[in-house]
């Protein structure tokens, strides 16, 4: 099996889709409380680190097949002022220098689609300049959540950076427009679970994948699906977006109301499996599902991955000293 370093794991989303497309965790990062309970509950097994990424020392990790991690997304967000380099939250030097310290044999980091905006361009070549330095050949993806069976469209630009002598063995994975269920087909059985009358009637409603789940910051209040325009976007699937429920409707709640989803509902529309668990309570628990990579796009990519470094494993190159 080959290994890998989880960055930024956050509650597990990339993390789950790399383990399920092969990959063995010898350690994940991540500063949040919360979501690093999240990931022992999940899986006691993991080793996971409750600390800064900028004081984190990952030579014992040395020779790992993969450095991975969804690094803050708010340097590069229009949400978060887009101040890149200049955002103290920036953590890609510090995902740099992990490179250098562990030298994987592949690279894979996740981030927002501001990341391809025109005023990051010098960012993005100095970016790949100093990984071609580190000898790897490093390029990004814009890929839909829904291209890959998610029923939400979330568009989230993927980074990965393979070993010189790796890199023609990798090729992008294939999206499949059409894939996704939609709201209704995904969360039927959740509406229903409390004998709902009107569940049946909803979920035809809600008959299109969702709009962007947003996580939301510590810095504002509890939690809720967005913006208005987000908002207005769940209220045409029949969903009310001020807020999250605590359980889904009773029996006796009106047919034609529109319901609130509940975190394990959101979970599903970010494409967990449902026997994923959140640590904390209600808002704790939505920032981490609102916040995640969802795994089946992580578990894309890591295939590629995989087959390009397995490809040079069984096939190994001889190389003679001169």
């Amino acid at each position: 099996m080959l290994t890998s370093l989880e960055l930024c794991a956050g509650a597990g989303g990339q993390a789950s889709g790399l383990e399920n497309a092969g990959f063995d965790h010898v350690g994940l990062v991540e500063l949040d409380g919360h979501c690093c309970k999240t990931l022992k509950l999940n899986r006691p097994n993991w080793k996971v680190f409750e600390e800064d990424l900028n004081k984190f020392d990952g030579r014992p990790f040395k020779g790992i097949d993969l450095l991975a991690g969804g690094l803050p997304c708010p340097p590069f967000s229009k949400a978060g002022k887009q101040l890149g380099a200049d955002d103290e939250r920036n953590l890609f030097p510090a995902a740099l220098r992990l490179v250098a310290e562990t030298r994987p044999q592949a690279i894979m980091f996740e981030n927002v689609r501001g990341f391809l905006d025109d005023v990051f361009e010098d960012y993005r070549l100095d970016l790949k300049r100093q990984l071609k330095k580190l000898k790897y050949v490093a390029d990004w993806e814009l890929f839909n959540a829904s291209h890959f069976g998610v029923p939400q469209l979330r568009p989230r630009v993927v980074i990965v950076a393979i070993r010189e002598d790796l890199s023609d063995g990798f090729k992008w994975p294939d999206p499949r427009p059409g894939s996704a269920p939609t709201v209704g087909d995904t969360l039927y059985d959740l509406m229903a679970e409390n004998h709902w009358r009107g569940a049946r009637h909803w979920a035809k409603q809600a008959n299109d994948i969702a709009p962007t789940l947003v996580g939301g910051s510590k810095k504002h209040g509890g939690p809720d699906l967005g913006p208005t325009r987000a908002k207005r976007a769940w209220a045409t699937l029949g969903v009310d977006g001020m807020g999250i429920a605590d359980h889904a409707p009773l029996e006796d709640f009106p047919i034609h109301h529109t319901p609130r989803l509940t975190v394990p509902m959101t979970a599903l529309i970010q494409g967990f499996d449902r026997t994923w668990q959140f640590h904390g309570k209600k808002t704790a628990a939505y920032r981490q599902v609102g916040n995640a990579f969802p795994p089946p796009v992580a578990f894309a990519v890591a295939e590629q991955i995989k087959s390009a470094i397995s490809k040079r494993r069984s096939h190994p190159v001889l190389s003679i000293a001169g």
